[in-house]
């Protein structure tokens, strides 16, 4: 019923009034049933919105079943883009649309698992409790019932388009996330084209499978993959004139297979084989132990390796691929001999070419010229007695337990270095971070470059300097800084970047001279621009990367004042099935830290949002976080809540743009801050909702809680050891975190 009383939806079960029993039953299925033979009238679990929950009965009969609809946003329960159902066409698979397209599958259920979920083992699936039960009448279904009975589970389609598995967390009172789908690029549905396979972890992501090259070279050279792969040969079957050769089969492995197989059945001996040579339309088949003969006609679509052992996949070639035997022992030996002479020609050649570098050195002072004949502006890091020995050791950079390798990077000798800022001069100076001293500099040809020297007092050592070598120079993206060499000699570490005119954010936005300089339309490019580039850390780079110490101070400003996120020595890489780590030195600027980072040690890309609501708050306001503290509110984020709940968001807004900025996209932008500094890291939104949530004209935004914690100085905080507001800190055993 509405609020007049009017009837807007009802069961409308054929039952009299005085023998119905209304139950809810402790997995979450309201129950309507007759009071005398408990005959179920209508169940809710029959008509699911976008939750999966225990003992669901999810129906699994012939063709495609969308049971599950998201919502239209966050705070609208309303039918949105998204669907989630079972697609039983062959072996069943769960798929998720958006609005009739495909965005993710599980891959195939073997009886066990689904084959195409990377972290999905039959140990795994023992927790959870899914089955697929096979009905004499047709009404095959899926459910689940987790094998532990203290463990509350629910699956849910989000309104934005991701399949999450949420476990309940009694201590916190919240639903925690124990995974997500899709999790990356290579999850995306068909990422790779036809006839791709897509590695998350590889560089590129995307290749064609043996036998086929890209449709578009061009594209794909391009990294737009999207136009997928052709035969480089045409099959027998498929020419015109009649040959010799017969098509043959090559093994690929693969973990999740191609989408639309056809299932023939349980026969997994050489008549699989031969029912797929028996149509020209065949191009792979596969012998999967509970699922049977696969066989796929048509394009191979969706394809994906995980990196692991998995599903041998028999994929059709022409025999010309095979054709290796003909070469004769003369033939053989040519090449050998060819190859011999090449190598021979090379290693000359980079003889040559080493001499010609040495020769190449640039003019530095008098005082070093007998020094200068022996060193050159770039040398081979490979070769580097010095960069080896510093660079080698155990490093915390790893991705599913392998290290993560150093990048080819230009290595400048230290005397080009001093030459280039006017041997560090305090008139190059351009300021001083945690890292050290960082000088204006212009290299021979004229390019301008920012020096990152590192202090030998300071706090930051050896492993934030690896750190920052190994991860900026393998990320490519408009708002990162772009890192364009090194240089290690004797004690000296430094950083060469690129240089920005405008410094950082902090100095316009917190110096009152300068803040009028940024007017809105500045602002909110700024916003967007830092939003895209975390956008892009968390989850559109090679390497999923978490930044650790977003601020105004690390955020800077090229000549069109575009902002672009650096400092990534506190960064940290993620696995791709990493979603949270711990860590036992807590490392960022007071200020900025999420409670669970500050109290717990524990991290994730959550951890960023929260920075990024600080910051974004910061850029409305012109205020820093930290300046509140001597006044009635304990912080920025408090002094926000307030007023937003109070409907009096804009008295936030700087007062040198408040008259002129657009009302709307500050508003807006004050609730996007409030939601990402929610203090349960699943209550955050991702990066991806906030870059929606930024650039829809019209978005409707969750309304958030208010955020009960902000970090305070504990009264016992020894006064010979005070920190510098927004000063970087390592270690803070003395921070506590308190109710505001």
């Amino acid at each position: 019923m509405d609020g007049n009383n009017v009837s807007v939806w009802a069961s409308n079960p054929p039952v009299r009034a005085n023998d119905s029993v209304a139950v809810l039953e402790n997995e979450g299925n309201l129950k309507l049933s007759s009071s005398l033979n408990n005959v179920a009238y209508w169940e809710s679990s029959n008509y699911p919105t976008d939750t999966f929950l225990p003992n669901m009965k999810i129906i699994a009969s012939s063709g495609e079943q969308k049971h599950f609809s998201s919502w239209k946003s966050a705070s609208d329960p309303s039918p949105g883009n998204f669907t989630m159902g079972v697609n039983s066409t062959g072996a069943a698979q769960m798929v998720l649309w958006e609005n009739s397209r495909r965005r993710w599958r599980s891959g195939y259920w073997n009886g066990q698992i689904f084959t195409g979920v990377p972290n999905m083992t039959a140990l795994a699936n023992y927790r959870y409790g899914f089955k697929y039960i096979n009905n004499d009448n047709g009404n095959d279904y899926f459910t689940y019932n987790p094998s532990n009975g203290s463990d509350l589970m629910r699956f849910r389609i989000t309104w934005d388009g991701y399949e999450e598995q949420l476990k309940w967390n009694e201590s916190k009172k919240n639903w925690d996330e124990m995974q997500k789908q899709p999790a990356n690029n290579c999850e995306l549905y068909n990422y790779c084209g036809d006839f791709g396979v897509c590695r998350a972890l590889a560089d590129p992501e995307c290749r064609c499978m043996d036998g086929f090259v890209p449709r578009n070279p061009d594209q794909w050279a391009k990294k737009n993959w999207s136009d997928g792969c052709v035969r480089s040969r045409e099959l027998q079957c498929q020419k015109n004139i009649s040959t010799a050769e017969e098509d043959g089969f090559k093994e690929l492995k693969c973990n999740k297979l191609p989408d639309f197989a056809v299932v023939f059945s349980q026969d997994l001996s050489d008549a699989c084989k031969k029912r797929c040579l028996s149509k020209c339309s065949c191009n792979a088949y596969a012998r999967v132990e509970n699922i049977g003969c696969m066989i796929w006609n048509g394009d191979l679509i969706d394809v994906q390796d995980f990196g692991k052992p998995g599903i041998v996949m028999q994929l059709r070639l022409a025999g010309s691929e095979f054709d290796k035997k003909g070469l004769s022992a003369a033939v053989i030996v040519v090449i050998v001999v060819a190859g011999v002479v090449f190598l021979a020609i090379s290693v000359w050649l980079l003889w040559c070419l080493k001499r010609k570098l040495k020769a190449a050195v640039l003019p530095t002072a008098a005082s070093v010229s007998l020094m200068r004949k022996s060193e050159v502006p770039f040398s081979d890091m490979s070769k580097s007695k010095e960069y080896s020995s510093e660079m080698s050791g155990p490093a915390d950079l790893v991705i599913d337990g392998s290290p993560v390798n150093g990048p080819d990077l230009p290595l400048f000798n230290f005397n080009s270095v001093a030459e280039a800022t006017n041997n560090f001069s305090e008139e190059n100076k351009l300021g001083q971070g945690g890292f050290g001293p960082v000088y204006k500099g212009k290299l021979p040809g004229g390019e301008e470059i920012a020096v990152k020297r590192l202090s030998k007092i300071s706090g930051q050592g050896l492993e934030e300097f690896k750190n920052e070598i190994i991860l900026i120079a393998k990320l490519q993206h408009r708002n990162l800084v772009r890192l364009l060499g090194c240089c290690i000699q004797g004690e000296e570490k430094m950083l060469l970047y690129e240089y920005m005119p405008n410094k950082s954010l902090d100095c316009f936005l917190f110096d009152p001279t300068k803040q009028a300089l940024l007017d809105w339309k500045k602002r909110f490019n700024i916003i967007g621009g830092i939003a895209r580039g975390l956008l892009y850390l968390h989850r559109d780079s090679r390497l999923r990367i978490i930044h650790r110490d977003l601020k105004a101070s690390n955020i800077l400003l090229d000549e069109e004042m575009d902002p672009k996120i650096s400092d990534f020595g506190m960064a940290r890489i993620f696995g791709g099935n990493q979603n949270e780590l711990n860590t036992n030195r807590v490392v960022g600027t007071y200020g900025y830290m999420s409670p669970e980072y500050a109290m717990e040690g524990l991290f994730s890309v959550k951890s960023d949002v929260y920075s990024f609501g600080v910051l974004l708050l910061e850029i409305v306001s012109g205020r820093r976080n930290t300046s509140y503290r001597l006044t009635d509110h304990l912080s920025l984020i408090a002094y926000a809540w307030e007023l937003w709940h109070e409907d009096k968001a804009m008295e936030l807004v700087d007062p040198s743009i408040r008259d002129s900025c657009c009302e709307d996209e500050v508003l807006k932008c004050i609730q996007v801050g409030m939601l990402c500094v929610q203090d349960s890291p699943v209550q955050r939104p991702t990066m991806s909702s906030i870059a929606l949530m930024l650039e829809s004209n019209s978005p409707t935004l969750p309304l958030p809680r208010q955020p009960t914690y902000t970090s305070v100085r504990t009264s016992s905080i020894d006064t010979s050891e005070i920190y510098l507001e927004g000063q970087e800190i390592q270690e803070i055993p003395e921070l506590a975190m308190t109710r505001s």
